[in-house]
C-alpha cells in the first residue's frame, strides 16, 4: 500500500495550488491525483481570456493560467530547501488517468488506473479540491423527448474547444451564466447562428463583461423572465417552446413562443463536485453544496481539507488558487503537528470571495439616443466585476457619468471611439505522426473589434506544424496559449 503525508484529489487550479502550498509549508510527501489525462482541469477548455489579474498580475486564458500554476508547481519539486533547515526536498507525485473511487475517515483512498488497477492509498492528510459539474437537463425538470442537440455549455466548450467538433448550426443558449455566454460568442466565431439566450431570472447571471463581449458584441438578444418549457424532434432537436414566467418563476399560460433550433445548450449553474466527500461522511452545507469547513478550511473529518470549487463555486480561478493556498498551508501545518485539527469549527458557511458585486441589466443598443447635435450613450463597464452604469455624452468635450473610479471614464470613450477586444480560438496543428490536434491561440494583445472575424477566419483555414509550445507565435499576431 502506497503512503503520503498528503494526497490532493484533483489537479485543477485548486489541486495545484494545494500541492505548491502543501510543498511550500514543508511537507515532503504528496501525491496528486488527477482522473484526466493532464493537468489543469477545466481550464484546459476554458480558451478565453480573463484568468490571473489577481494572482499573476496579467491576464491570461484559461491554458496559460493552467500552465503558469503547473510551472510554479514544478519550480517547487524542482528547488532544493535550504540544506541547514532540517527539512527534506519537497516531493510531490502525480498520478494521471487516475479515479478515486473512494476515501475513509480514516484517509484512506481506493483509486484506479489503467496501470495498476485497484488499489489503497494511505495518509495523513486529504486535500479534496475536485472541482464542480453543470447542472444537467434532468435537473432542470424540461419535458419532451431526449433528441441529439441537447447539451450543457460545459460539454459543448469541451467539443468545439478540445476536440474540434461543431456541435450544431441554430443555437439557443438557456441560462446566462458566463459559460453559457462565452459559449455564445464561441459558436458564433465558429459559424453557427446563436439565436437568443434565454434567462428565467430578471437579470443576467454572467459577469458584466461576458454580456457585453460576448452579446452585445454579435447582437444576440438576451430574454429575462423567460424559459423552456418544452423540446422538439425525435433523432435531432427541431425547437423549442419558450413562456414567460411569473415572480414565482411558473410559466405563464398563454405566453409560449416556438423558436425552431437543432442545439439546446443549458447554462443554468454549477454544483461542487462531492460524492465522494458524502461517502467518507463529510457534513455538506445545504447552501453552498461542499462541505462545511473551518477558517483553514478543514472539514467535518479532522485531516480532511477542501478548497476551490469542490467547497463552494467561485466565479474567479485566481479566489480558487488563494483558497487552495490556505488549504494547502493548513494541511501540512495539521501534519507536521503545528497546527490542532480545526474539524470541530467547520460548522460554519465559507469565506466567499466577490466576483460579481453587480449583476446589471443588460442595456440594448436602442437605449442609445440623440439629443439634438450631443449622441448618448449608454453601455455597462466591463473593466471591473462591478460592472457600472455607465452614460457617455459626446461632443467637443465627451462628458462620463456613472463611474466609480477613473478607469470607467477612460474605457467609456475608447469603447465609443476604437472599440478593442482580444481574439481566442483554437487552431489546427500538424502532429509529427501526420495526425490533426489542436491547441488554443490568442491575438496578441487587443485588435479592433471590426477585425475580429476576419482573423479568426485566417486562423480557421490555417494548419501549423508541431511541435507549439505556450507562447509561440504560429500566425503574425497570434500566439499560442496551449502546447502539443
Amino acid at each position: 500500500m502506497r503512503s503520503y503525508d498528503i494526497v490532493v484529489i484533483g489537479g485543477g487550479p485548486a489541486g495545484l495550488a494545494a500541492a505548491k502550498s502543501a510543498a511550500d509549508n514543508g511537507c515532503s510527501s504528496i501525491l496528486l491525483i488527477e482522473r484526466d489525462t493532464k493537468l489543469g482541469g477545466i481550464l484546459n477548455q476554458c480558451i478565453h481570456n480573463g484568468f490571473g489579474l489577481s494572482h499573476f498580475g496579467e491576464e491570461l486564458t484559461g491554458p496559460e493560467y493552467a500552465f503558469r500554476a503547473y510551472e510554479e508547481l514544478r519550480s517547487t519539486i524542482d528547488s532544493s530547501r535550504d540544506p541547514d533547515s532540517g527539512k527534506d526536498t519537497p516531493s510531490v507525485e502525480i498520478l494521471l488517468d487516475t479515479f478515486v473511487m473512494e476515501i475513509t475517515p480514516e484517509k484512506k483512498i481506493f483509486a484506479m488506473n489503467k496501470k495498476d488497477g485497484y488499489f489503497e492509498i494511505s495518509s495523513k492528510a486529504i486535500i479534496l479540491a475536485m472541482g464542480c459539474r453543470e447542472k444537467a437537463r434532468g435537473a432542470l425538470a424540461i419535458p419532451g423527448s431526449r433528441p441529439a442537440g441537447v447539451m450543457t455549455a460545459g460539454l459543448a466548450q469541451h467539443y468545439v474547444n478540445i476536440d474540434g467538433y461543431m456541435v450544431g448550426k441554430k443555437v439557443v443558449i438557456l441560462g446566462s451564466g458566463d459559460i453559457g455566454l462565452i459559449m455564445a460568442r464561441r459558436m458564433v466565431l465558429e459559424g453557427a447562428e446563436v439565436l437568443a439566450c434565454i434567462e428565467i431570472a430578471p437579470q443576467p447571471g454572467g459577469l458584466a463583461r461576458n454580456i457585453t463581449q460576448c452579446l452585445q458584441d454579435y447582437g444576440i438578444p438576451l430574454y429575462l423572465r423567460k424559459t423552456v418549457t418544452a423540446i422538439h424532434g425525435k433523432d435531432r432537436l427541431t425547437g423549442i417552446t419558450v413562456s414567460e414566467v411569473d415572480e414565482k418563476y411558473t410559466p405563464i399560460p398563454g405566453t409560449e413562443q416556438e423558436i425552431s433550433c437543432d442545439t439546446l445548450l443549458l447554462s443554468c449553474g454549477l454544483i461542487p463536485e462531492n460524492e465522494l466527500s458524502r461517502k467518507a461522511g463529510i457534513s455538506i452545507d445545504p447552501k453552498t453544496g461542499g462541505p462545511f469547513s473551518s477558517d483553514v478550511h478543514e472539514t467535518s473529518i479532522p485531516g480532511i481539507f477542501a478548497c476551490g470549487n469542490v467547497l463552494h463555486v467561485h466565479d474567479l480561478a485566481d479566489n480558487v488558487t488563494k483558497e487552495a493556498i490556505e488549504a494547502g498551508k493548513a494541511a501540512a501545518l495539521y501534519v507536521s503537528g503545528e497546527a490542532p485539527s480545526t474539524s470541530g469549527q467547520a460548522i460554519h458557511n465559507p469565506k466567499i470571495f466577490p466576483g460579481k458585486v453587480v449583476k446589471p441589466l443588460t442595456q440594448p443598443a436602442g437605449e442609445n439616443s440623440l439629443d439634438g447635435d450631443t449622441a448618448v450613450h449608454r453601455m455597462t463597464c466591463i473593466i471591473c466585476p462591478r460592472g457600472c452604469s455607465l452614460t457617455v455624452t459626446l461632443g467637443d468635450d465627451p462628458k462620463v457619468t456613472g463611474n466609480a473610479c477613473p478607469r470607467g471614464e477612460a474605457y467609456a470613450i475608447a469603447e465609443i471611439s476604437h472599440p478593442m477586444r482580444t481574439l481566442t480560438t483554437t487552431i489546427r496543428v500538424r502532429k509529427e505522426d501526420g495526425t490533426i490536434g489542436r491547441i488554443s491561440v490568442k491575438s496578441k494583445g487587443e485588435i479592433p473589434k471590426q477585425e475580429i472575424f476576419d482573423l479568426a477566419g485566417k486562423i480557421h483555414k490555417t494548419i501549423i506544424d508541431a511541435p507549439v509550445s505556450v507562447g509561440d507565435e504560429v500566425l503574425p499576431g497570434v500566439i499560442a496559449t496551449s502546447s502539443i
